[in-house]
């Protein structure tokens, strides 16, 4: 099944951020999540660090990931839906010089948007949480801004200064600076919806939030932000599924999972079975 060109993709999403909407984005954990996510009626699908390292790997969201594997699940991501796709490239993955090479693996990768962090280490632990240097950062912004192809292609720039440090006067001054440096979207990660209002009076520009556990909630609210990324939005729940699931069949093996289970016949219709045996009968000859 054909999907539009990329660069019908990324002026989609472009043309949707200057509309001035705010999209809700539920985080897909692998392609078929990703199907389900825009079979609900969702414009835009996300894919980060925190879902490929749990589905792909089986490992924590602790900075294991390469280059390679966020752009394959993001390739696959993207494949998969005709809808834009928005990325997670965690610190960019090179110094500036090098950064080439991330956006353009990502471009390649048929997405329409990536964040770039500035968090050194500890995410979702307890240990000591850093900040890559404000000049840095700016640097590694200018660096990817310069290196994409499409100037509809989102370099969304990322400060977890509130989340990881809680100090708001430092993100306020990260999302200034970032902004100046030519980033298309900032990601003050940990701000409340009053916080993100109160940034977007410093620093006017499309915002991006993290909606989900055990950050501030913005679905459902009037908010300032452009994009709610529910990062673990696919995963939480498949997990909780599964679980339930497997825990009953243990249980009871002969118990009926009817409602924990699509039903087959639907699944397959979901999946294409019916248009590839369309497909086989019209090449296939005799038929």
């Amino acid at each position: 099944m054909s999907q539009p060109d990329a660069s019908i993709r990324h002026a989609q999403l472009k043309a949707r951020l200057d509309s001035g909407a705010s999209i809700l984005v539920p985080g897909c954990h692998d392609a078929l999540s990703a199907k389900l996510v825009v079979e609900a009626g969702f414009d835009v699908v996300y894919v980060g660090s925190y879902a490929t390292a749990a589905a792909d790997l089986g490992l924590p969201d602790v900075g294991a990931l390469g280059l390679d594997d966020l752009v394959h699940r993001a390739a696959r991501v993207a494949a998969a839906v005709s809808v834009p796709v928005v990325a997670d490239a965690e610190g960019g993955f090179f110094e500036p010089a090098n950064l080439w090479r991330t956006v353009q693996a990502f471009e390649g990768a048929g997405v329409s948007a990536i964040h770039i962090e500035d968090h050194a280490g500890g995410k979702h632990t307890d240990l000591p949480q850093r900040l890559i240097p404000l000049e840095d950062m700016l640097a590694r912004i200018r660096a990817a801004v310069a290196a994409r192809r499409d100037p509809n292609f989102q370099i969304i720039a990322r400060t977890d200064a509130i989340w990881a440090t809680g100090d708001f006067e430092e993100a306020k001054r990260r999302v200034r600076a970032f902004c100046e440096a030519g980033a298309d979207m900032v990601m003050p990660t940990g701000g409340t919806p009053e916080a993100v209002a109160d940034l977007k009076k410093e620093a006017a520009a499309p915002y991006v939030v993290v909606d989900g556990p055990n950050h501030p909630r913005f679905s459902g609210l009037k908010t300032e932000a452009s994009l709610v990324l529910y990062y673990g939005f696919t995963l939480f729940s498949a997990v909780h599924g599964m679980t339930a699931a497997l825990a009953r069949y243990r249980e009871i093996p002969a118990a009926d999972l009817s409602d924990r289970m699509e039903p087959v016949d639907a699944f397959e219709a979901r999946m294409g079975y019916a248009e590839f045996t369309a497909r086989s009968r019209r090449y296939t000859a005799g038929q």
